[in-house]
């Protein structure tokens, strides 16, 4: 790999500081090896391209307008920060990003003082600016206070219950609208489609611009409050504006977000309001600078590392992926069964329902940065006989907790919850580790919990599904599994595999980490000791007299889990086995106790001791006690 290009300002300059003195040419000269800089690195280490790229300039113009060690900026979901990583104080160690130990992919307060706020997920920095904003106000401290939201993000209910807090508080700060008609697919929903219009129809531009030249020959004849009050009246007809004035905001745009001179002007105007908040309405290009990301800015979105030349990804596996089976089996039952339907919530490609939302378009229903939403929509459609199935990244359905508690576990309505990226999931971090599911799953009566540990398994369990009269969740992993020469067995609802039977010591694996169990199944084989190995399959429902049967009479038994060990399948397990052989010891390896940082899966099953060698070494004194 070459090593990061020279670049005549990047490096030479102080950072962020240095940026309000450089010229309007230097800045454009600042743009475009900012945006050099995110391509090198992302080609190396993969990560958030299409959404940094756009925001280039806008970053640039809110370091030119904000005095960043006090004023606050918080980046709605954080993929877009990587200028504003490279431009504060981290371009020496921006070849870094995503690697084990290096830059997170997201702001993390903890890596720099210029990050004001932990982002990972949609949809939250209007909450959490107007908290700042609110203490500020208490305390007397005087700041400026930006949100950057996408036009996607927007959707999402939270920030609409922040947009409604906001507006009627008249709390002054500042939100910035970064609307690139795109989040990760295309965008869903009537907000994002109203801003596409109102911004992009001729009839719209050809207005806007007559009304330009209109107002300037009233203001011309010192009618300056007659111009205001025919702008504000514009603003409901012409623009998206009327529904951010309705809320109380202050509307200014839409503006062309990749002019330097234009964005901190606006900004230096919206600033200037300190009655009531502002919506500042800026248009971006999402992967701006780099052709093939401006052409395909879905793939681009998120990327793996890449040839610069050609965009052609590095690194193949080869393997189908937990995904990819997913997609394919759905589209299988989907054609035998007319009752199931598909939902997403702006992940269609993300959770492989490309597929299916082709093959029956009025049968699948992307309902955009909605997860809370997705899970009651499904409720309702389960209620009324159809049979969903909601795809959505662990960590993302954290955020409808309540829904799947409320309006699917407690009617028991068959909502299958198809959970990509179970577990951890590398190089994104901490806020999208799938490392909460189990645990907070099982704490809600009526939901079966379903760990497949093969793509075999996979698609036997999502058939099993098609026909479960109730609320379901079945947890898989990113990427494709790692391949083991276990023969496949039946899959039979509720059964435990028993794939040996022998020795002192039982070892019980749930779900895809499965591999880390067969190791360690093989490491003490190697030292003279027979295991009995357990394919646990099933959460709930579970034959627990079948597992019992199979760990009886053993001094040793290890449950293994890429799940957090609170109210994991180790804590669950422990007091059904010791109740059974109260002499036995019970290691539990599951995720320790704290948030994972990002790397390779390898080197955090290492970090989280979940490799086989690693608790085979934290048993051995409890081996030695046996012999």
């Amino acid at each position: 790999m070459a090593e990061m290009p020279e670049f005549s300002l990047l490096g030479k300059i102080e950072l962020p500081q240095g940026i309000k003195t450089l010229s309007y040419e230097q800045l454009d000269l600042l743009a475009n090896e900012t945006r050099e800089a995110i391509l090198y690195s992302v080609s190396k280490n993969g990560g958030h391209l299409a959404s940094s790229l756009g925001v280039v300039e806008l970053t640039i113009a809110l370091l030119r307008v904000m005095e960043v060690e006090t004023d606050r900026i918080i980046w709605d979901v954080g993929h877009q920060s990587y200028p504003y990583k490279v431009l504060t104080d981290r371009f020496s160690r921006f070849d870094t990003l995503r690697t084990f130990g290096g830059l997170s992919g997201f702001p993390k307060p903890s890596e720099s003082r210029y990050d004001a706020f932990s982002t990972g997920h949609a949809s939250t920095s209007i909450s959490a600016c107007l908290g700042f904003a609110t203490a500020d106000m208490l305390i007397g401290r005087k700041r400026k206070i930006a949100a950057v939201i996408g036009d996607a993000s927007l959707s999402g209910g939270l920030a609409f219950e922040g947009l409604n807090h906001l507006g009627s508080s008249k709390t002054p700060m500042l939100v910035i609208l970064n609307d690139n008609e795109m989040s990760i697919n295309h965008n869903v929903g009537a907000l994002s489609a109203t801003l596409s219009r109102m911004l992009t129809g001729d009839v719209s531009i050809t207005l806007r611009r007559d009304m330009r030249r209109f107002l300037e020959g009233i203001r011309a004849r010192g009618l300056s409050k007659l111009a205001r009050k025919i702008e504000e009246g514009a603003i409901s007809f012409f623009t998206p504006g009327i529904l951010f004035e309705e809320l109380g905001l202050r509307y200014m745009g839409p503006i062309n977000a990749h002019k330097i001179r234009d964005v901190e002007k606006a900004l230096n105007t919206a600033f200037a309001y300190t009655d009531r908040p502002v919506l500042l309405h800026l248009a971006t290009v999402k992967g701006r600078g780099f052709p093939m990301a401006e052409k395909d800015p879905e793939n681009y979105h998120s990327i793996s590392s890449f040839d610069i030349e050609t965009g052609i990804p590095k690194k193949f596996n080869g393997g189908k992926t937990w995904t990819d089976a997913f997609g394919e089996a759905l589209v299988k039952l989907a054609e035998k069964d007319e009752k199931i339907v598909a939902i997403s919530a702006a992940m269609k490609d993300g959770v492989g329902l490309t597929q299916f939302a082709e093959s029956f378009p009025n049968r699948f229903f992307d309902v955009g940065i909605a997860e809370a939403h997705a899970v009651t929509f499904a409720a309702g459609l389960a209620a009324a006989g159809l049979k969903p199935y909601f795809a959505v990244y662990s960590s993302f359905l954290q955020r409808a907790f309540d829904q799947i508690l409320h309006d699917a576990a407690l009617q028991k309505l068959p909502v299958r919850l198809c959970i990509d990226r179970g577990g951890l999931v590398g190089q994104d971090g901490a806020t999208h580790h799938g490392s909460f599911d189990i645990s907070y799953l099982r704490l809600m009566p009526h939901i079966a919990i379903f760990l497949p540990r093969s793509l075999y398994e996979f698609e036997k369990m999502l058939f099993i599904s098609a026909d479960y009269d109730g609320t379901l969740a079945i947890r898989y992993a990113r990427g494709a599994p790692d391949y083991d020469n276990v023969p496949n067995a039946p899959v039979i609802l509720g059964e435990p595999e028993i794939i040996t039977e022998g020795g002192e010591t039982a070892i019980i694996s749930a779900g895809h980490i499965f591999p880390e169990a067969l190791d360690l199944f093989s490491l003490l084989k190697k030292n003279g000791r027979q295991a009995t190995l357990i394919n646990l399959r099933f959460v709930r429902p579970l034959n627990t007299k079948t597992l019992l049967d199979a760990v009886r009479g053993k001094k040793l038994i290890i449950t293994i889990e890429e799940n957090a060990r609170f109210g994991g399948v180790g804590e669950m397990l422990t007091p059904i086995i010791l109740k059974d052989n109260p002499t036995c010891s019970v290691h539990i390896a599951a995720i320790p106790d704290e948030f994972i940082p990002h790397g390779t899966i390898d080197e955090l099953r290492r970090y989280a001791g979940l490799t086989a060698p690693q608790i085979f070494d934290d048993v051995r004194p409890i081996l030695s006690k046996l012999s």
